[in-house]
């Protein structure tokens, strides 16, 4: 038995011998005071049975009953009657005994069960966790895997036409008309690979957002003046929509218009016969929701979930980490980037992110 119990079952014995001892002393004429000091029998009664089980509460109702026997014999002489209620007495003090040892067993069994289920749904979500960081560690090691060999890929067309272009001009006397051809190619390559390393370490390295209020029409204007740089103005319409809930919100205002650019001259270069881009903003509860809807070409099913791959691409010229950064970005600042096929033609990007910087940063 531990030191705590111990000193509790040696409360219960000093309660009970106590109240004992108040019975003897209390004059046997003083009867309203001996009815409610009986009573106080089931003080250590009800206590043992709470710490000790029913087996605990039934022995201090026993312990009552004998300390409280002297006092029964000696009322069985002047009223019989009253004695005999004394003993229907005792009899209550173990079922009180009992009765609260087995809620108190009950409950501690009870208890027991809830904390071995919470030991082992916490050896279960420690092992998840483990799990899911292997899986976090095998999918980066994968993406590295996948990243490195898009990157070689990538620079070996361009590596190869510089290869061939250098070995032209030192092979052959050729003409000035033909080394500037040769040194323009090498020149475009060059130009190809700095692009590509460029997006390269925009997507390995983002930078953190800087969040800022920004006004949805004033980044929805930006992104339409830097796109109609690319755009016939009889060819291609650009066109906003701002709705009336959603005048500004917190994000990174240069990463946005980076993100929203890129989804635009996109759009455009998937109209080649012309027609409408849409830039709509609008509130979707605590998120901002801006699209980009044109008329295009479309995606076909089998490569719409390949998009945000980095290196994939299905343009002759592209690097295919223009949607890869623009996917990251919207990550980084609490949001989510979707695409998604017009009920008639072309696509809708989406993009979805908070209100508040605050959401982002919990």
């Amino acid at each position: 038995m531990a030191g705590k119990d111990i000193a509790r079952a040696v409360s219960v014995i000093a309660v009970v011998a106590a109240i004992s001892l108040v019975h003897y002393l209390t004059p046997d004429s003083m009867v309203q005071v001996h009815y409610l000091v009986q009573r106080l029998f089931y003080v250590p009664v009800v206590y043992a049975g709470l710490y000790f089980g029913w087996k605990g509460g039934l022995a201090a109702a026993v312990l009552s009953g004998l300390a409280y026997l002297p006092q029964i014999l000696a009322t069985w002489k002047l009223s019989p009657n009253s004695s005999i209620n004394q003993c229907a007495e005792v009899i209550l003090f173990c079922i009180a005994g009992v009765t609260a040892g087995f809620l108190a067993d009950r409950e501690r069994r009870q208890k027991k069960i809830l904390q071995g289920t919470a030991e082992q749904l916490s050896r279960v979500y420690g092992e998840l966790q483990d799990n899911f960081e292997r899986m976090k560690r095998a999918e980066r090691l994968y993406a590295l895997g996948q990243l490195s060999a898009g990157l070689a890929h990538e620079i070996r067309n361009p590596l190869a036409s510089i290869e061939g272009a250098a070995a032209v001009l030192l092979r052959e006397p050729a003409s000035p008309e033909r080394r500037t051809e040769f040194l323009q190619i090498i020149q475009k390559e060059c130009q190809r690979l700095n692009r590509l390393l460029t997006s390269f370490l925009n997507f390995a390295r983002p930078r953190a957002p800087e969040f800022a209020t920004v006004r949805v029409e004033q980044i929805l204007d930006s992104v339409i003046a830097l796109a109609e740089h690319a755009v016939r103005r009889d060819h291609i319409a650009l066109r906003k929509q701002i709705s009336g809930d959603l005048t500004e919100f917190e994000c990174d205002s240069e990463q946005l218009t980076q993100v929203l650019l890129n989804l635009t001259i996109n759009a455009i270069q998937a109209m080649p016969d012309g027609g409408e881009i849409l830039l709509s903003a609008s509130r979707n509860g605590a998120n901002a929701v801006i699209q980009v809807q044109d008329q295009g070409t479309g995606i076909s099913e089998e490569n719409l979930e390949k998009i945000f791959d980095p290196f994939f691409t299905t343009k002759e010229s592209g690097t295919g980490l223009g949607l890869s950064v623009a996917h990251q970005i919207a990550a980084r600042q609490g949001g989510v980037l979707t695409a998604a096929k017009n009920p008639g033609e072309g696509m809708t990007f989406s993009l979805e992110l908070p209100l508040s910087s605050n959401r982002v940063e919990q």
